[in-house]
């Protein structure tokens, strides 16, 4: 039997974690995705199955912050708040895709917070 990876780990633990967590059009799903070189986070509908806002560090302004690093994530924090209060979403469940809550996620969320985004 093959050995399992470390992304094996993570998405079985995301999806324990997503059994029990959803989004509904009141309080959306705010998942964050993070790889080696970039970090992601979508706002998502879980009813409706719908992308609501979103923000990532391969985006054309945010490029130049580097895409590894807490000082992106911050950013990203920071970006994906504004987006979303835009759209008129005041409180989400946070996911956080199955990866440890820190360093760039805990940088990323606390951002959020900040920005006025409730979780």
């Amino acid at each position: 039997m093959a050995k399992e990876s470390r992304n094996d780990r993570r998405r079985a633990r995301h999806g324990r974690v997503r059994k029990h967590l959803s989004g509904t059009p009141e309080k959306p799903r705010m998942c964050v995705f993070r790889s080696a070189k970039n970090i992601s986070v979508q706002v998502i509908d879980d009813v409706k199955g719908y992308t609501l806002a979103s923000a990532s560090t391969m985006e054309k302004d945010m490029r130049a912050a580097g895409g590894g690093n807490k000082a992106a994530a911050k950013l990203v924090g920071e970006s994906i708040a504004k987006r979303a209060l835009e759209k008129g979403i005041k409180e989400v469940a946070f996911d956080r895709g199955g990866f440890l809550y820190h360093g760039r996620i805990k940088e990323l969320a606390d951002s959020a917070r900040a920005a006025g985004l409730k979780f």
